[in-house]
């Protein structure tokens, strides 16, 4: 799987789940995060700092997932990502 263009493959990084008092929430139920983390897969021909296996940051409502060879992932544009780590 090759992206192309302006496009990044990211593999969601799922981060541990958060106790607080007692109560263990996941992910999910924090909508205070605005980003996401993820490892890039894949990235376009257009895209200048991102390379493969960098660690990235981008928005929560970025891209549109996609299933391949059994694996789900995101495809976002280069401008959704906002850090490398």
């Amino acid at each position: 799987m090759k992206a192309v263009n302006h496009y990044v493959v990211v593999d969601r990084i799922k981060e541990k789940q958060k106790e607080t008092s007692g109560l263990i929430l996941d992910e999910n139920k924090d909508e205070q995060i605005r980003y996401f983390k993820g490892k890039v897969i894949s990235a376009g021909n257009l895209v200048e700092v991102i390379k493969e296996e960098d660690v990235v940051w981008y928005d929560r409502h970025a891209g549109y997932g996609i299933q391949f060879e059994e694996k789900f992932y995101f495809v976002i544009k280069s401008s959704d990502i906002v850090l490398v780590d």
